[in-house]
């Protein structure tokens, strides 16, 4: 066998300097994994728990000092930037200054704007008791994003794919804790800013909970934040807000969801919500119903029917 050249590469210094980086490496490799208590190789992923972590609502950010840290955020820096931009025209606000329950506010979306237009929207009592539902794969994909998210607008997660009954349940807890609950029952921004088919969803959690569910529009959000824009420009904005609505007797839920979309089509269209008695009545304040409203038909508007 002829004798390879020292210059080769498989033999002397060359071949040397290959073992020891490769040496070299190993160590680091092996500091890397290395562990007094017990020996772990490098590769292994950490320890984990042989359960996954439950679902979350994020509880904290409905508790103390976090609702008031956050109304001054609302107060202080959201509302006067909202009505800097947009000077938002609020229409039939008096359909939700009159409910003595908990209501799903269920509006058209097609813009990241749409969230803070319509908090902007609430009455003041409203708004302290509303939490949004946000998109877990888009807002919690980082959790710092969905912790800031969370203490702003006061969201919780939701899957778009799968884990449907778990969402249902935690929105309905929600609701039964005394939360209006403002969802997009289209599920997604428009495209094109024209309203999608809703979910049936909204109309689910509606029926379960015996829930209202308040019709609202946004028109000219899309103007001010388009989707894929992450400024704002300045653009006037309506917010529409309709009379409540009520499951039916019977009524199954893909047939209230449509009912509700009717609805929200009608206050983008323009269509008058109610005589002025029942806008009137509706902007009343609170009080319990008597014997005699329920016979004559007076009361708050928020009374289901019966």
């Amino acid at each position: 066998m002829r004798d390879r050249p020292w210059y080769s590469g498989e033999l002397g210094p060359a071949r040397l300097a290959h073992t020891t980086g490769v040496l070299i490496s190993d160590l680091r490799q092996l500091q890397a994994g290395f562990r007094w208590d017990r020996p772990r190789p490098w590769q292994w992923p950490e320890a984990e728990s042989g359960l996954a972590d439950g679902p979350t609502d994020l509880g904290w950010a409905r508790t103390e000092p976090v609702r008031t840290i956050r109304l001054l955020i609302q107060r202080g820096l959201s509302g006067p930037f909202t009505r800097a931009m947009a000077h938002p025209k609020v229409e039939g606000a008096e359909w939700i200054t009159g409910l003595d329950r908990p209501a799903i506010l269920a509006s058209n979306h097609s813009s990241h704007a749409d969230t803070s237009l319509l908090l902007y929207a609430l009455p003041d009592r409203a708004r302290e008791r509303t939490v949004v539902a946000a998109a877990a794969d888009y807002w919690y994909r980082r959790p710092f994003l969905g912790r800031v998210i969370s203490l702003w607008l006061n969201t919780f997660p939701f899957s778009r794919t799968g884990g449907a009954s778990e969402v249902l349940h935690r929105s309905s807890q929600l609701l039964k804790g005394g939360w209006n609950l403002l969802v997009y029952p289209e599920g997604s921004r428009s495209p094109d800013g024209r309203l999608q088919a809703f979910k049936p969803g909204v109309g689910h959690l509606a029926t379960q909970t015996r829930s209202p569910v308040v019709p609202m529009h946004v028109r000219g959000s899309r103007r001010l934040m388009p989707r894929g824009r992450s400024i704002p420009l300045p653009a006037p904005v309506t917010i529409k807000i309709g009379k409540p609505l009520y499951p039916g007797r019977g009524e199954g839920s893909r047939e209230f969801t449509v009912r509700v979309e009717e609805a929200v089509r009608d206050l983008a269209g323009g269509k008058e919500q109610g005589d002025w008695i029942a806008r009137w009545r509706a902007g009343a304040p609170y009080r319990r119903l008597t014997e005699g409203d329920l016979r004559t038909g007076f009361g708050p508007a928020s009374a289901p029917p019966s």
